[in-house]
């Protein structure tokens, strides 16, 4: 159950960061609101998974991990920004440091 909460909390704060760009500074405010909502939603949702007994040190880190390959991702796919191969290494980097904590922490 902790692990349905943390991925609600990923998947809101990517929509929040997605939707930051698309609000231009605040000055639109569809995606204002998005954002404000989003950010809410996900530290909601990451603290029921951290009431849940999962660990601070690997849900922050899947969170934070997760977040940062996801949105890199989709600012290439939706906003043109581009991929190199060093990103995408970087990207391999982030998800391994999480697969180590993660294992580390059923030890």
């Amino acid at each position: 159950m902790p692990w349905l909460f943390l991925v609600g909390a990923i998947l809101s704060e990517v929509v929040a960061t997605l939707a930051l760009k698309l609000s231009d500074g605040f000055s639109r405010l569809v995606p204002s609101i998005v954002v404000v909502i989003g950010y809410v939603v996900a530290f909601g949702m990451l603290s029921q998974a951290l009431t849940r007994g999962m660990a601070i040190g690997v849900a922050y880190g899947v969170w934070a991990a997760a977040g940062v390959a996801l949105v890199a991702i989709a600012g290439a796919a939706f906003f043109g920004e581009g991929m190199t191969m060093v990103q995408a290494g970087g990207i391999v980097l982030v998800i391994a440091g999480v697969l180590a904590l993660e294992l580390g922490a059923a030890h």
